[in-house]
């Protein structure tokens, strides 16, 4: 495994890359799949539960992954800057494609909570867009913008014929981040006819990453949240399916 960290601007804004090794043992990825992971947190921070624990997911499924920690807080993050960083990541991954082993007709996005308003925002707003997102439990309406560092845009209403299709999950009883917004943004995808796939689990805590061990240390939490953990194959056999057409 490859691992580093580059520093996309001079006040903060980092790419970590999770590269694994080439083998020859493993001629069918010589060009990897790649997935830039967009932490949540409210943009006032990028949590650690929604960053190393999913690159390292995806890896095992073949993937590069890269962790972008994305400019935060209170003024700083103002909308558009993180999404300015998300289309320069998306740009520094694409420019240094070779040398990453990066195909780069297969280059994904998964985004939590704030996270996936960026990813969202990328999707329907970047310069560079993904080939595919992967939106969890995302804040997507701008009714959200009281709890969040700044306020954010709507990004149903920014859906367009280039937005690319997208693997969606959420909890119905999720209390911090209502399973209405991947609601809208389904809705919106499906009147411009992008395709999507939305999986609203009946329980769930905000915030669930992907429900094991490496995220939470309690079994009472573990035990309610068993149920989701299948997000993760589910998305990457979507995932498969749109790469492998």
């Amino acid at each position: 495994m490859r691992n580093f960290t580059l520093n996309l601007t001079d006040d903060g804004v980092t790419l970590t890359a999770y590269l694994p090794e080439q083998s020859p043992e493993i001629k069918h990825m010589e060009k990897r799949p790649t997935m830039l992971v967009l932490p949540g947190g409210a943009y006032m921070m990028c949590s650690d539960r929604e960053a190393e624990p999913i690159a390292f997911t995806y890896n095992m499924q073949g993937y590069n992954a890269f962790v972008l920690r994305y400019t935060v807080g209170k003024g700083a993050a103002a909308f558009p800057r993180p999404l300015e960083d998300a289309d320069l990541a998306m740009k520094t991954i694409i420019d240094n494609a070779e040398e990453w082993n990066v195909d780069t007709d297969k280059i994904a996005a998964i985004g939590f909570s704030a996270g996936g308003h960026l990813c969202a925002a990328l999707a329907t707003m970047g310069k560079i867009r993904p080939a595919a997102v992967v939106l969890g439990y995302p804040c997507i309406l701008d009714s959200i913008s009281h709890i969040l560092a700044e306020p954010v845009p709507s990004l149903d209403e920014k859906v367009d014929a280039n937005t690319p299709p997208a693997f969606i999950f959420h909890a119905a009883e999720d209390g911090c981040v209502p399973v209405e917004h991947s609601l809208a943004y389904s809705a919106a995808l499906a009147k411009a006819g992008i395709p999507f796939e939305l999986h609203v689990f009946e329980k769930g805590y905000h915030g669930f990453s992907i429900a094991n061990n490496s995220v939470y240390d309690k079994k009472e939490y573990l035990d309610y949240l068993a149920h989701v953990k299948c997000w993760v194959e589910m998305s990457v056999r979507w995932l498969d399916g749109r790469f492998n057409d």
